[in-house]
């Protein structure tokens, strides 16, 4: 199964991670802007709240995913940690999760695959997924 580098994966993601005998998670296919690989959504008690990393613009019309990096301006990280907080705080569990989630918003990781990937193998290990993540070594098309 060949997956995209996502920003905090809907459950159905990992449904299919979990059921595929083999994935892999393409690096080599071009950045598609307002995608869910650097954004996503969370609910809340208000309801549904987009959730976006803002990345530099790459300096080609086409640009890899590998090759996209994290903008360090503004606030995101603050902005994206409170967000969560504010929407899961109250949750059964999420004080178990919290230590693990915020260093996430704390470090700063240039590359948004790189990132992706880190909360893909944390929230795999909280899932129990022992499927190795497997990286395109070259674009698959």
């Amino acid at each position: 199964m060949l997956l995209s580098s996502f920003y905090l994966a809907p459950v159905e993601y990992y449904s299919v991670f979990f059921r595929a005998s083999s994935t892999v998670i393409e690096v080599y296919e071009n950045y598609q802007k307002q995608s869910y690989r650097n954004r996503c959504n969370i609910v809340g008690a208000n309801g549904s709240m987009a959730l976006s990393i803002p990345v530099e613009k790459p300096s080609a019309v086409k640009c890899r995913m590998k090759d996209v990096r994290i903008a360090d301006h503004g606030n995101w990280r603050h902005l994206h940690w409170n967000a969560i907080v504010s929407a899961y705080s109250s949750t059964p569990f999420f004080e178990y999760y919290a230590d693990e989630l915020q260093p996430f918003y704390e470090k700063r990781i240039p590359f948004l695959v790189d990132f992706n990937l880190q909360l893909h193998e944390l929230i795999c290990g909280w899932l129990r997924i022992e499927q190795p993540t497997n990286l395109s070594p070259e674009y698959v098309a």
